[in-house]
């Protein structure tokens, strides 16, 4: 009897250990404050010859959406699945709750090495336990051997024939715009998008801006090249975004169109229709259960994102029916006090809910003295009289408390139709969908919006204060130093 049941468990482990010989690497590539109409794959002006390549090779996702448009809420909501308010982490440089996990934790019980190079922006650190290196976000990708870490972890995961989950965390196009070269992009030749006011500070750092595009084009390029050098394109899935809109008015910060769109190209040799396109509507919450979908793991019910491997598949055509977004300038730099935006979208239209109208919107870029001083040459456009300036400028800063807008023939938001009777349905549909949303959310609104400051990561610890060294005429020992 006890032989045969060692027998009936080896035959019911089988499948498995057949499905982790074929399960696949997962490399996820993100760009950091990148309008996706701006990447040349979709159409914009900045050159994307190896995205442009991937496309070619893979699925371009045309109605991609992340949930927050700051760097630290959609990293979070990323790697945990969970959207901002549930998790905690809806501000900028935020925590998670205590005890919340993410794919590091599930990957790696199932046997996946899972690292990330690059950009972090997360806490605690015990909630995301990556094996971490910086060098994806500071080494040149035009230099030879650019990612030893990354090479390393390819050669040894092949070695040892075991999976592993690659997260590439770029730093550009976020400000300041100094990598890449800006001589590919003369600033006089350049379309500027129609909600940008047109000056010479603008045009510089919109060309700055566009170079820095395509060294994240070639930072995609090494990363890929790493992966044909290992003999591994057949059997890993990559996935490349785009992140929030980039730091120009309208996009980043703000649940705008631009805001909350995201660019996504995915390639799985043998899995995904080369050159296909979809207008599936997925979020950045869906990343990790998709990625655990494909390794042959359940998405936990903790999490809010829903697997889209059906649509990587060519099984099916459409995803979600509805996105959703929340901005909180609290806590930002040079943010407003109180400035709290929840909005809710279809593939055409999108509803914003601004929760504090009467308070004027400003945040990093809008400061005196910021790194890009573009937004103050608006501002003195406006004041010469200029009736497109003194439009932008006005929009910019000053919300209603409602705004719903075509995003199909209207992606820069530029005409607000909430009060058009033929667009009452729509509003009460997309207002009532936010109610419940947030109310699954447990967002309360403006009161959440009134404590996302005791959500930064740090918050409550008392600062220890320095003790002044004792006056010592003998030299520091500069082989301690750390």
């Amino acid at each position: 009897m006890r032989n045969r049941s060692c027998l009936s468990l080896i035959l019911l482990a089988l499948p498995t250990l057949a499905l982790a010989g074929e399960r696949p690497n997962l490399v996820f590539i993100i760009a950091d404050d990148c309008t996706y109409l701006d990447l040349e794959v979709y159409g914009g002006q900045a050159k994307t010859p190896h995205l442009n390549q991937l496309a070619r090779e893979g699925l371009l996702f045309n109605r991609c959406f992340q949930t927050a448009p700051m760097c630290s809420p959609t990293r979070h909501n990323i790697y945990t699945g969970i959207y901002p308010v549930k998790s905690g982490a809806w501000p900028n440089h935020t925590n998670v709750y205590p005890g919340t996990k993410s794919i590091a934790h599930y990957l790696k019980d199932a046997g996946y090495r899972v690292a990330l190079s690059g950009k972090t922006h997360i806490a605690p650190l015990e909630s995301f336990p990556f094996e971490y290196s910086g060098e994806f976000r500071t080494a040149d990708p035009t230099k030879p051997d650019p990612y030893p870490t990354i090479d390393r972890l390819l050669a040894e995961s092949k070695a040892a024939e075991s999976p592993f989950c690659l997260f590439a965390c770029s730093n550009e196009p976020h400000l300041p715009y100094n990598k890449g070269d800006p001589a590919d992009y003369p600033p006089a030749s350049l379309k500027l998008p129609p909600s940008w006011v047109d000056t010479p500070k603008t045009r510089q750092s919109y060309s700055k801006y566009l170079a820095e595009i395509t060294f994240f084009d070639a930072q995609c390029g090494a990363i890929l090249k790493l992966l044909s050098k290992h003999g591994l394109d057949s059997n890993t899935l990559v996935m490349v975004v785009s992140e929030q809109g980039s730091a120009f008015p309208f996009a980043k910060w703000t649940c705008f169109e631009l805001g909350l769109a995201s660019g996504m190209i995915v390639r799985w040799p043998g899995k995904t229709t080369a050159g296909a396109t979809t207008a599936a509507l997925v979020e950045y919450c869906d990343v990790t259960p998709t990625f655990l979908d494909a390794a042959g793991l359940q998405t936990p019910g903790t999490m809010d994102g829903k697997s889209f491997l059906p649509v990587l598949r060519g099984k099916a055509t459409e995803h979600k029916t509805y996105t959703f977004g929340i901005h909180t300038t609290r806590g930002i730099n040079n943010g407003s006090q109180a400035f709290g935006v929840r909005s809710c979208g279809t593939k055409r239209y999108r509803y914003i809910r601004n929760l504090h109208p009467d308070t004027t919107f400003t945040n990093a870029v809008t400061r005196v003295g910021a790194r890009a001083d573009f937004w103050s040459s608006w501002v003195t456009k406006a004041q010469s009289g200029d009736a497109h300036a003194v439009a932008m400028v006005a929009k910019y800063q000053h919300r209603p408390a409602e705004e719903l807008y075509d995003v199909v023939a209207d992606p820069h938001c530029l005409d607000n139709l909430i009060r058009l009777p033929q667009l009452q349905r729509v509003k009460k549909e997309l207002s009532g969908q936010l109610d419940a949303w947030m109310a699954s959310q447990g967002d309360l609104g403006a009161e959440t919006e009134a404590i996302a400051h005791t959500r930064k990561k740090g918050y409550g610890k008392t600062k220890k204060k320095r003790r002044k060294p004792a006056v010592s005429s003998e030299k520091p020992d500069k082989s301690s130093r750390g």
